[in-house]
């Protein structure tokens, strides 16, 4: 194992992966590349882990500043990615771009009311890796609006898809439309 790889680890038992556990999940460092990127096997409840994705990637750049990227496979896929091919393959390209068109036209409509709007940063394996921005990023209700509102909607209309990955940095949210306080 290399020593990015036992830094990442040593993060993940300190931070996360007690979380992880709890929710039926498990994590483990498969890879680390020459750049950074940090090649990360999630197995259990697909719940338990991808919607802790941007809290695993921030807990493990923070812990471990080297690290540049943190990527999420399945079982056996190794640190390449998907069985299928790489996570930027034409397939995965095409499913990000029918992603972003179907949030760009039914979507982002509807959360402008809100100050607020969503990107597609990219896919993997059939996971669309999202982002919020305007008053959506920090809003207490954003967790509820992905889970009930456009994860259902992009799974019923692109079947390729299996879920979302919420990308966004909550934290550094300023202008939330619902804060936490107004909970």
């Amino acid at each position: 194992m290399s020593d990015l790889a036992a830094q990442v680890t040593a993060a993940l038992g300190r931070s996360v992966l007690p979380s992880v556990i709890a929710r039926g999940g498990a994590v483990r460092v498969v890879g680390a590349d020459t750049h950074g990127v940090v090649t990360l096997e999630v197995a259990g409840s697909p719940g338990a882990v991808f919607p802790l994705a941007s809290r695993i990637e921030a807990a493990i750049r923070a812990a471990v500043p080297r690290v540049t990227a943190v990527r999420l496979v399945a079982p056996g896929t190794g640190p390449s990615g998907s069985a299928a091919g790489p996570a930027d393959s034409p397939a995965e390209a095409g499913l990000a771009a029918a992603a972003r068109q179907l949030l760009d036209a039914e979507v982002n409509p509807a959360i402008a009311a809100h100050r607020g709007r969503v990107t597609v940063t990219g896919a993997d394996q059939g996971w669309i890796r999202i982002r919020l921005e305007g008053g959506c990023q920090g809003c207490s209700l954003a967790e509820v609006t992905i889970r009930q509102g456009i994860e259902p909607l992009l799974r019923t209309r692109l079947p390729a898809v299996t879920g979302l990955i919420d990308t966004t940095d909550h934290e550094a949210g300023t202008d939330p439309f619902f804060s936490p306080e107004k909970r």
